[in-house]
């Protein structure tokens, strides 16, 4: 994180005696992938501006432990979701926001049952809360008429039946929101969930990451919008084995409303 970033974590609100509002959870990819810490900075400077008091584990932050459960390796997962759930109970966390609909799937439904009960936000959940609450304002006319497309991911859509935060998000950018033929319950997966992120696909015709980015470019957009950093990896792939990368851009919602407002 650069200097005039804030981000304390857990530990020093524990020296101080103090409990923040919401633990931001920052996930593997927004931890350590290169592109998904543009969009962890990004929803910081957001927090930031908003004068949300929060907190990141940091160093204690470990793997939800998603992609061993969904690999099949039911063991693994418990054994990184019960470390977890001891750190975050110790701090007697309540709250949690991440920008990772992997790890929100995974906090919200499967740690409940090995003693993790946490209320759960996605982070476009969150920027549509801290709008309407009028923390903060969108102001910005950076993407004023733009096209822009979302993509759902599948997490956060259908698994948990999100759809309306990050369209109320984006509009709030007085951008042209143009929806793709598959959107919604229908979107298609863009191909990483499930741990297919991390093994090679199967033989076909076509990557099911490509497929979906010429579902993304029918509507002629000039910004693919993601709400996941897994899903901004795989369409920034469609994109470039299109050769759009002029043309087109790929970025999250977080980044869309810190360009906007010149975070």
């Amino acid at each position: 994180m650069s200097d005039e970033l804030k981000v304390p974590t857990m530990a020093d609100y524990m020296a101080e005696g103090k409990q923040p509002e919401v633990l931001f959870w920052v996930g593997s990819a927004g931890s350590f992938d290169d592109r998904a810490k543009k969009i962890t900075k990004a929803f910081v400077k957001i927090l930031n501006k908003a004068n949300v008091d929060f907190a990141v584990l940091g160093t204690e932050e470990s793997c939800t432990g998603d992609v061993a459960k969904r690999a099949g390796n039911e063991f693994l997962f418990q054994m990184q979701a019960l470390m977890n759930i001891e750190v975050l109970n110790a701090y007697e966390v309540k709250k949690i926001v991440t920008c990772d609909p992997h790890s929100f799937n995974c906090l919200k439904n499967e740690y409940p049952s090995l003693g993790g009960n946490y209320e759960v936000v996605h982070h476009t959940q969150f920027i549509q809360d801290l709008i309407a609450s009028g923390r903060l304002e969108v102001e910005g006319e950076l993407y004023k008429g733009k096209r822009i497309t979302f993509h759902d991911p599948c997490y956060l859509g259908r698994a948990n039946n999100e759809y309306d935060a990050p369209r109320t998000v984006l509009e709030s950018t007085k951008a042209n929101i143009v929806e793709m033929k598959r959107h919604k319950l229908n979107a298609l997966c863009c191909g990483a969930g499930g741990a297919q992120m991390f093994k090679e696909p199967e033989k076909g015709d076509m990557d099911i990451n490509v497929l979906r980015t010429e579902d993304a470019l029918k509507t002629k957009p000039n910004i693919i919008a993601t709400g996941c950093p897994y899903c901004n990896t795989m369409m920034t792939d469609g994109i470039k084995a299109k050769e759009k990368e002029k043309d087109v851009a790929v970025l999250d919602i977080a980044e869309l409303i810190a360009n906007n407002e010149n975070l």
